[in-house]
């Protein structure tokens, strides 16, 4: 098709669950309660591990990271998806839409690295405890880190910039919530069969081969957890890795749902439930996962709560 000039199409109008006017107001409701305590865990979390110094190892810190990309992911996506919730539908500009679709990429990328990194730590620690200080020190957790970031920067810069280059002609309404790739890319009055051989394979990438490296550290975890001869030992293990393991479960369940599936494999509005499955419920489950299920984060808070009361008592 002969690309046309790209400035026909000057913004979008975001449809949102418009097929259900009689949904919006409580769907709003629900998800501005979800983005208000995803922001509140997660800050709680950020703030515990600051100011403890206990906490100051890499698998908090790492903790640390995840809870600041799920707050920064959530705030990308959620206001605006409110907005698109309680007028039925919203127009977004096109840097506003390139911006959303850029922060959603980053950080749902960066978060995939992150649990990956995660995964090595544990194996380290558990299957490896005299020498992780070596395999696990400053500049290793530093590395780990920063990689985890520049991918999903580079990630995310690719990938917005080549759908973006692509001219935009008309219909201008995406049948979605927010700027995510597949319903934009659905827009585009372009051959995509390119970027769509990419976006599948930079996908398998990006999501699949972390889950692989920590499907592969959880076999050897497995094993070296039922080799301890103390119950004691085994249940502590376990009970460090079961956070993680459910965390893993909900976030990549949801994205590979999302992002290796036919194009025709569910209805648009199945399409945006498992998006918000991933983009909503993941930034708000994890700060329970990890507090509820870690006695040294709730010794943490308690012990924070406890000092704030004595030296602000209520009397």
């Amino acid at each position: 098709m002969k690309r046309q000039n790209q400035s026909s199409v000057v913004e979008f109008i975001l449809l949102g669950f418009s097929n259900f006017p009689e949904l919006q107001q409580q769907l709003f409701g629900v998800f501005l309660v979800v983005y208000l305590v995803t922001l509140l865990g997660n800050a709680i979390i950020i703030v515990i591990i600051s100011l403890e110094q206990s906490l100051h190892v890499p698998m908090y810190l790492f903790l640390q990271n995840l809870s600041v990309v799920d707050m920064s992911f959530s705030a990308a996506i959620m206001p605006e998806m409110l907005v698109v919730l309680s007028t039925e539908k919203m127009s977004i500009t096109f840097a506003g839409c390139f911006a959303q679709m850029y922060f959603l990429l980053l950080f749902g990328c960066t978060e995939c690295s992150l649990l990956g990194v995660m995964a090595y730590d544990r194996f380290a620690a558990i299957c490896h405890p005299l020498s992780y200080p070596m395999l696990m020190n400053k500049r290793v957790f530093m590395k780990l880190v920063m990689f985890s970031w520049v991918s999903g920067i580079m990630v995310a810069t690719v990938q917005t910039t080549w759908v973006f280059s692509f001219p935009f002609c008309g219909p201008n309404e995406i049948n979605h919530l927010f700027c995510e790739t597949p319903p934009v890319l659905e827009l585009a009055c372009a051959d995509t069969f390119l970027f769509e051989i990419y976006a599948f394979t930079g996908t398998i990438l990006i999501v699949m081969v972390p889950f692989v490296l920590i499907l592969l550290s959880y076999i050897r975890i497995l094993f070296a957890i039922l080799k301890m001869p103390s119950a004691t030992g085994r249940q502590k293990a376990f009970s460090t890795c079961a956070s993680h393991l459910t965390s893993v479960t909900l976030f990549y369940g949801t994205a590979s749902m999302t992002y290796l599936q036919p194009k025709s494999g569910y209805s648009p509005e199945t399409k945006k439930a498992m998006s918000l499955a991933y983009t909503s419920l993941t930034p708000l489950l994890n700060p329970l996962i990890y507090s509820l299920r870690n006695s040294e984060m709730k010794r943490a808070l308690m012990k924070l709560w406890q000092r704030q009361v004595d030296s602000h008592p209520f009397w």
